[in-house]
């Protein structure tokens, strides 16, 4: 018996001390500084939620709308041309049935029903064009300012300490994507005492990375950079098609393969896609460039200047003279297993190059 009631102390005193260390877990907690508790409608929660938006301007070339999404997979006819979109990546698909001429009207047919996803991630599903249209027309117009912040993204896992003062349970929460961040930062109670645990990890629209240690260096760097970039709420899908584009990479492509053809030329709103049929177009690190045909070799010279969206490609050759312009380079695109470097003066001249080398 004396053996049996010495176990039951031993059993209570380890009881108490387990009871004393989870209430010293939760004094600790409870006793975080305010700056480091994430409170519903404070600052920092509307700039992570903001963050955490859903971008509806991904899918523009789709849809026209930038507050919503569809939610993938779905299938378009493109300019009588089956697309289905799985990824993102598919909507350049569509962009290069649309690229092929710049002055015909495109066309595109959506397979209904689909579902939208709307900035707060509810989803609805739509059955027609009228309804799709009438969803769009509640979005903010082309480039005017609206909640999203696309500049700046979490990088994630990240995982928050949440304890609730009702029940007084303490637990962690993991988000693996704005999704899940989105609706937690939303449903914070004022119940619940929360905090992030740092550090985390933010990517900037540049693509470097910053590490974040407390809630007021998260607020700070959101503030500071949520105005860095572009964030392309218009519906002009291939006024970015150079965001990455530099002088060394059209050098690149251009001087690194030979014999370069014309498929498509137009000058003052006439077509000439078939005059330099049969001509080889070479470019040299030298700034020369040079055509053959029928035996017969032209000499000229090339140049760039600019940056990314406002690359300009100078090229004269004297005895083709519906070649000489100072281009604005369009886009590089390598999608389709031919390269093509495109180059735009207006809607009324238009010189592209194709070959077939990577």
């Amino acid at each position: 018996m004396k053996i049996s009631f010495n176990i039951v102390l031993v059993l209570l005193f380890s009881f108490l001390l387990m009871l004393t260390s989870c209430r010293k877990e939760e004094t600790e907690f409870i006793e975080t500084p305010p700056e480091d508790v994430l409170e519903p409608n404070s600052s920092i929660a509307s700039l992570m939620l903001r963050t955490a938006t859903n971008d509806g301007s991904n899918d523009n070339i789709i849809d026209f709308a930038n507050c919503f999404n569809i939610k993938l997979p779905i299938t378009v006819i493109a300019n009588s041309t089956e697309v289905i979109i799985s990824t993102e990546s598919d909507y350049d698909k569509v962009e290069f049935i649309f690229d092929e001429e710049y002055d015909d009207i495109n066309a595109l047919d959506i397979s209904f029903p689909i579902v939208i996803v709307h900035n707060d991630y509810s989803e609805t599903i739509v059955n027609n064009n009228n309804e799709l249209d009438s969803f769009a027309a509640s979005c903010n117009g082309e480039n005017i300012t609206d909640s999203d912040i696309e500049c700046i993204d979490f990088m994630y896992p990240i995982s928050a300490s949440v304890f609730n003062t009702n029940n007084e349970l303490l637990s962690t929460e993991i988000f693996t994507k704005d999704l899940e961040l989105y609706g937690f930062i939303e449903a914070i109670s004022s119940e619940e005492i929360v905090t992030i645990n740092f550090p985390i990890s933010v990517e900037f629209a540049d693509n470097s990375q910053q590490q974040i240690n407390s809630m007021a260096e998260l607020q700070t760097s959101i503030e500071n950079h949520q105005n860095d970039c572009d964030e392309d709420d218009d519906f002009d899908y291939d006024d970015d098609d150079c965001n990455h584009c530099t002088q060394e990479l059209v050098a690149e492509f251009l001087t690194g393969c030979q014999d370069w053809y014309v498929d498509k030329l137009k000058r003052e709103n006439a077509d000439y896609n078939s005059i330099y049929d049969g001509y080889d177009f070479n470019f040299f690190i030298d700034g020369t460039v040079s055509a053959y045909w029928n035996s017969t070799t032209v000499y000229g010279n090339w140049s760039t200047m600019g940056t990314a969206n406002n690359i300009i490609v100078i090229i004269d050759i004297p005895a083709l003279t519906l070649c000489n312009n100072n281009w604005e380079l369009q886009e590089i695109n390598t999608s389709t297993g031919l390269t093509k470097v495109d180059l735009i003066l207006d809607l009324d001249d238009r010189l592209r190059y194709r070959n077939i080398c990577e």
